[in-house]
């Protein structure tokens, strides 16, 4: 028997488990953990951002502000039993059976593919620092492919002296959630599990097992698991950027993006189309913006090339570029809307409504309203947001009052589908902002161009070729 096997038989079964990062995925992986297992410390800096979820969920409150299904209650309820506690005293790691981490992994270049590793690399010191013989690490956050058995066995080792495989099990399960359904998406998804070897593997299916409702798990190497996780969110910004592409070509001929979609997608069953997503006005959150710059990086660092066409540009980075221009898009149909009626961006009130990435949550990471933002700040714009679930969010000002922001604006941008904006009536936006013939632009599809067309709005929307030459009505 090797010495990790007879190591973990020593143990005996994962009782009581460290999560380092108190976030989008920390949380409701905290929260899940402790309603299997024992014991679950939370482990959050206790820095001037962020310290304030300690308090938080130690009084069983959710910081997380967007509308996320069972989250709170499932918190509330593992602190009354006593099976959770968010600490930032990260010595508590030395009681645990198991540590995942769940911590951004950014980039500070995507065309040299240089990522932002200093949060993780942190959060892995903290964990070798205290790490003891036979226990499991897992990480959860998106990496380059490569990292769990290169880089993060190598810090872990230079800080405990301990070896990834022989002294403790290592392992890279990614999370695969979505802000609004955390909860559900951790229970429901299949789980993705791979070690740096066979006894890695076989301890963290013990780990996640447990949580799982619906989802299996599906068991590989570390590398793979990776590739897994970086390649499936590449593909689905692959297929966002084929639709948003299309979407300018019906705009180009005058053609309804959603009568095309209809129709293609009406082949589904046959699987000759499948999952044909939706055009808008960007991409944002963590996950799409980068991991196509992860899996990009991972390829180049394995040191054997692909076949590849030559001189041929990456179609997944190509993709990228397409999802990012959107937001470019929006600003020029907000130009093209203002110039119909002989005005100008520079000195015009724009009021943006959602500056979340993602319908009904507060999560405002790489958001694509804030290029567009900074595009209309350069050109001299009066700039007002409006979101019902952002407080703030860096230096941009956000306001809860859709009246004060709608209040004079000669154009609107819908950048968010929240909720709150399916039901927006023309009358009522015409009447706050004052105007007579108001532009508004549509990077959702939620609300009807005829309407706001007929109550003599200049309608602008992502694909909407058919509507965004339409004659100006004569009502006011």
């Amino acid at each position: 028997m090797n010495k990790l096997r007879e190591l973990l038989r020593k143990i005996g079964p994962i009782r009581k488990i460290g999560v380092v990062g108190m976030g989008y995925v920390g949380i409701p992986s905290a929260a899940l953990f402790a309603e299997n297992f024992d014991f679950v410390w939370g482990l959050q800096r206790g820095s001037r951002s962020s310290g304030y979820k300690i308090e938080m969920l130690n009084r069983g409150l959710c910081p997380l502000k967007g509308e996320e299904p069972g989250l709170e209650e499932l918190i509330q309820k593992v602190r009354t039993e006593g099976k959770f506690e968010c600490t930032s005293d990260f010595s508590k790691i030395k009681e645990v059976d198991a540590v995942t981490l769940a911590i951004q992994t950014p980039f500070k270049d995507s065309v040299k593919l240089e990522p932002d590793f200093s949060a993780l690399e942190q959060g892995l010191r903290q964990v070798g620092k205290y790490l003891q013989k036979g226990m499991l690490v897992v990480l959860e956050s998106t990496v380059t492919p490569g990292t769990t058995g290169g880089m993060a066995a190598g810090i872990l080792r230079e800080a405990s002296g301990l070896e990834a495989g022989r002294d403790f099990a290592l392992a890279h399960a990614p999370e695969r959630v979505m802000v609004g359904r955390l909860i559900r998406n951790i229970q429901e998804h299949d789980r993705i599990v791979g070690g740096i070897n066979k006894e890695s593997t076989e301890r963290a299916i013990e780990l996640y097992s447990p949580v799982l409702t619906k989802g299996e798990i599906i068991a590989m190497d570390a590398t793979a698991a990776e590739m897994t996780k970086t390649g499936e969110n590449t593909l689905r910004d692959l297929q966002i950027a084929a639709v948003n592409e299309l979407a300018l070509y019906c705009e180009a001929m005058e053609v309804n993006i959603y009568d095309v979609r209809t129709g293609i997608d009406s082949l589904r069953g046959d699987g000759i189309t499948r999952a044909v997503l939706y055009p808008g006005a960007g991409v944002g959150g963590h996950c799409l913006t980068k991991d196509t710059y992860h899996l990009e990086r991972g390829v180049r660092l394995a040191g054997t090339m692909p076949d590849y066409p030559p001189d041929a540009e990456s179609l997944y980075t190509l993709a990228r570029k397409i999802n990012d221009f959107m937001p470019v898009h929006m600003y020029n149909l907000t130009s093209e809307g203002l110039s119909r009626l002989g005005k100008r961006i520079e000195h015009s009130k724009i009021a943006i409504l959602g500056w979340a990435f993602i319908n009904n949550s507060d999560d405002t990471r790489n958001t694509p309203a804030e290029r567009y933002y900074k595009m209309l700040k350069k050109e001299g714009a009066l700039i007002s947001v409006h979101d019902p679930y952002v407080a703030k969010s860096n230096s941009v000002r956000i306001s809860q009052d859709m009246n004060e922001c709608l209040k004079g604006a000669a154009a609107v941008a819908i950048f968010t589908g929240h909720r709150q904006y399916l039901g927006l009536k023309p009358g009522m936006i015409k009447k706050l902002t004052g105007v007579q013939h108001p532009v508004i632009v549509d990077g959702r599809n939620v609300i009807d161009p005829d309407d706001f067309i007929g109550k003599g709005f200049i309608y602008k929307g992502i694909g909407r070729g058919d509507k965004n030459s339409h004659d100006i009505s004569a009502r006011a």
